[in-house]
């Protein structure tokens, strides 16, 4: 990756403070959101992981020092700098996975002002982008009821984006993606039926599905909305028999015709064809489809634009500087001074009511507390991280922990509240 994926002005405040002397000071960033998107109850932090592997590649060839300081970016000074960059603080944060609200402290940025400074568009690229893919794909999941959901929105978006995003939905909870690359690159699980195309291809639809089914087998899926569904189907069923895995439905009203297609499977014999549908499917359309008979979801163009909410709203702050807590008191746009610690606050019976940030030590722990904060990088060296599927797990278990109200699709306050307590 190349370390220009980053904005002029971090570049600006780091030429003027290497010459002031103020480079070197020992600062503190954080990572927060001062609202959710609207209609939205929770955050899903998402890309810290990807974050990590980032940062630990981000250096300034010897090719892009000298362009900057060809074109006036920088000077001499700070083109020396610059050629032997790499971040050696610490950062902690929120594990991935985790839930957060107005408030939460989901990353802490640890070192110089130098070292700390240059990561700000790096790090709100990656999580505004990523954690904003997972909400969204966790509320679909949710609106789903426990019915699988495939992500398949690489063709709605940039190509790097695309596989951020699969590997967003998977951890929200998505089963697959199309994705082939996010696949090769985390490990997520696959799958794919066809397009129209390739019934339009052939002379006539029985003799496209003969041909997938030559090739792939009875376990496969046929779409069956390039001509006439009902035909369609009968088609399926004629090439495939009752044996066949699935069809899929792409168009037209989704409510009517999951029932109609499973009565019309039934009376064919095909009792155990499964049906999924797709076709601008988000949340909403989702959760319309609940008592409908429907296995399986395709959802693209909302995944990969965070289903009208494409940023999470994180912002990256500076709150302490050599140790003395800083306070920005910019009108709407105030922040609280001093390095945080978070704690989830919980009943007995596990449900999450409250969480609680300090701005000095640690919070007066209760029964049921769980602290948030996790490190991820320890003195320039990346920590041991939980895989995908483990972060994939801890959202499940986030997700239960919240109120029901808080899963709500509908507008309404943050899940659980956030107390932020300021050092007296």
């Amino acid at each position: 990756m190349t370390a220009l994926l980053t904005d002029h002005y971090e570049l600006t405040m780091l030429s003027a403070a290497l010459k002031d002397g103020t480079a070197s000071r020992q600062c503190v960033f954080e990572v927060f959101a001062r609202r959710m998107p609207s209609g939205r109850r929770y955050g899903v932090v998402a890309g810290t992981g990807r974050l990590v592997d980032l940062i630990r590649d981000f250096r300034f060839s010897e090719a892009e020092v000298d362009h900057l300081r060809r074109h006036g970016v920088i000077d001499d000074e700070t083109a020396a700098w610059l050629s032997g960059y790499r971040f050696t603080g610490d950062i902690e944060g929120y594990a991935e996975g985790e839930l957060f609200f107005p408030g939460s402290p989901i990353l802490t940025v640890s070192g110089t002002f130098a070292e700390c400074v240059l990561l700000e568009t790096l790090t709100l690229s990656v999580l505004n982008h990523d954690s904003a893919i997972a909400a969204a794909a966790a509320r679909m999941v949710t609106a789903a009821r426990g019915r699988a959901v495939i992500e398949m929105g690489a063709r709605r978006t940039h190509e790097e984006a695309a596989v951020a995003a699969a590997r967003a939905a998977y951890l929200a909870g998505f089963e697959f993606t199309s994705n082939l690359e996010a696949g090769f690159r985390y490990g997520i699980p696959t799958a794919g039926t066809a397009a129209h195309a390739f019934t339009l291809l052939h002379d006539d639809e029985p003799t496209a599905f003969a041909s997938q089914v030559a090739a792939l087998g009875k376990d496969t899926t046929l779409l069956v909305d390039t001509y006439d569904i009902t035909q369609g189907i009968r088609n399926a069923i004629a090439v495939a028999g009752p044996e066949l895995r699935a069809i899929r439905l792409d168009s037209g009203d989704l409510s009517v015709l999951a029932q109609q297609s499973r009565d019309l499977l039934n009376s064919l014999g095909a009792t155990e064809t499964k049906i999924i549908v797709s076709g601008d499917l988000d949340e909403y359309a989702i959760a319309a489809l609940a008592a409908e008979p429907v296995d399986m979801y395709g959802a693209g163009t909302a995944v990969v634009v965070g289903s009208g909410a494409p940023t999470a709203g994180l912002v990256y702050k500076l709150v302490e500087v050599d140790g003395r807590p800083v306070v920005k008191r910019s009108e709407n746009k105030a922040t609280v001074g001093g390095r945080k610690t978070a704690v989830r606050r919980h009943k007995p019976t596990g449900t999450a009511t409250e969480e609680i940030v300090v701005t000095k030590g640690t919070p007066d722990r209760q029964l049921g507390d769980r602290l948030l904060q996790r490190p991820y990088i320890v003195g320039g060296e990346p920590a041991d991280l939980p895989t995908l599927a483990e972060s994939r797990a801890h959202l499940r278990q986030c997700l239960i922990s919240i109120p029901w109200e808080g899963l709500k699709l509908s507008g309404g306050d943050p899940a659980i509240p956030v107390a932020v307590i300021p050092a007296s």
